[in-house]
């Protein structure tokens, strides 16, 4: 696990306490990429109860929320699959 992975993992479990937490770091399939060179590119499967009666964007809102100035320093691509458990 890549520290960029953990820092978002522990921001993600206080925030949101997931029952489930999947980051997946694409960032070595990006190398190169225009603007990818101060942040990492991720993929990230969350399924919680935050979620539960929330639109799409509401909990993409909470996501961002959690890792706040993470989105800013260490993240440039996050692609977020967010759940409510009996979505799964």
């Amino acid at each position: 696990m890549t520290d960029r992975v953990a820092l978002i993992e522990d921001r993600l479990r206080a925030a949101l306490a997931p029952e489930s937490l999947k980051i997946v770091d694409q960032s070595a399939a990006h190398a190169g990429h225009v603007g990818a060179a101060g942040g990492g590119h991720f993929a990230l499967t969350i399924v919680s109860a935050r979620f539960a009666g929330q639109s799409p964007i509401a909990r993409h809102r909470l996501v961002y929320q959690a890792l706040g100035e993470l989105m800013r320093d260490e993240v440039h691509a996050l692609t977020i699959t967010a759940l409510a458990p009996n979505e799964r």
